[in-house]
């Protein structure tokens, strides 16, 4: 699929959430090029709820980023 400029693709959200979150694999999909879904894996969220985790992970996406370019992302938080 190709994305349109300013549009992240998949695998520069995988990237900046790896970069962002120490020891972290995620993977990340989308049909569309602004629905996306993730699954992201970390030690760092042991012992954290779920809303922390999500909160970790959209805490590193620029203010008004989610629901611009990138109109949805569905997450699943895990421990490894």
């Amino acid at each position: 699929m190709h994305y349109p400029e300013g549009m992240p693709s998949p695998e520069e959200l995988r990237q900046r959430i790896e970069n962002g979150i120490p020891g972290a694999s995620a993977e990340v999909r989308s049909v569309d090029g602004v629905h996306f879904d993730a699954v992201v894996t970390a030690p760092s969220f042991d012992g954290m709820s779920r809303i922390e985790r999500h909160r970790l992970v959209y805490g590193l996406f620029e203010n008004g980023e989610l629901g611009g370019a990138i109109h949805a992302l569905s997450l699943k938080t895990e421990t490894p």
